[in-house]
């Protein structure tokens, strides 16, 4: 049994699979989810590979009983919990008279109320290792999107807005019993979700998912009496 555990949430790929490489790296026992069963299982095989100790939870994570699934997987497994990682999302891009509505509440669904979700249903692991370690550390991705929003990709903005509003809340609500909170809002990373936009920035100019794992290992490594609520990845002369 691991001594320290996470949960990450779209994990198959880019950022959360970096961040869960960094964590397994770190000694932590991981549960991973994301949609995709076949993808996911590819990136848990990876991760076990190298002598990781793996949960692999296929699960579409913005519907209330999949959330509560992953955890209780989790739980079974584990046993604790110190580091969540709210990392699944989608955007879809529309100009806003052409918002499909099922495509609102996917984005809504997936970058928002998983997130809500899955703080409820894990508060009770965190507040255990928080009265252990006064450091257990939930991450939330936002986008620099969430800081200013973007035409054309209106309703991922305004979720990932909202994602920065609800860490600052739980930053609030739960940072005295020693659950941190930080949202991470990097602008464009070299993913498969960043396909659309290749031709007009290369890969080679975007910021690597490394980077955004570098960062959630900044944040394990600062005293409990340090926290960072929030973490911008901007690209060489991007406005502020």
């Amino acid at each position: 049994m691991a001594e320290r555990a996470a949960i990450v949430t779209g994990a198959s790929s880019g950022i959360g699979l970096a961040i869960a490489e960094m964590l397994g790296g770190e000694g932590y026992g991981l549960t991973v989810a994301a949609r995709r069963p076949e993808k996911l299982e590819a990136a848990a095989t990876g991760l076990a590979k190298r002598g990781y100790d793996v949960n692999a939870v296929a699960a579409q994570l913005g519907d209330e009983a999949e959330v509560q699934r992953v955890v209780a997987s989790h739980r079974e497994r584990f046993g604790r919990l110190d580091v969540l990682v709210n990392n699944a999302g989608v955007g879809v891009g529309a100009n806003v008279g052409d918002i499909l509505t099922k495509r609102l509440d996917l984005q809504v669904d997936l970058n928002l109320r998983s997130l809500i979700l899955f703080y409820r249903e894990c508060v009770d692991l965190l507040r255990a290792a928080a009265a252990e370690h006064r450091s257990a550390l939930v991450v939330n991705t936002s986008s620099i999107s969430g800081k200013s929003g973007q035409a054309w990709l209106s309703v991922y903005s305004a979720t990932k807005a909202a994602v920065v509003g609800f860490t600052q809340a739980m930053h609030r609500e739960l940072g005295a019993e020693g659950i941190k909170s930080t949202a991470l809002c990097p602008a464009f990373v070299d993913t498969p979700m960043t396909d659309f936009v290749k031709g007009q920035v290369s890969p080679e100019d975007m910021i690597r998912p490394q980077d955004i794992a570098a960062a959630v290992k900044l944040l394990l490594e600062v005293s409990p009496a340090c926290v960072i609520p929030e973490i911008q990845f901007v690209r060489p002369g991007e406005p502020i």
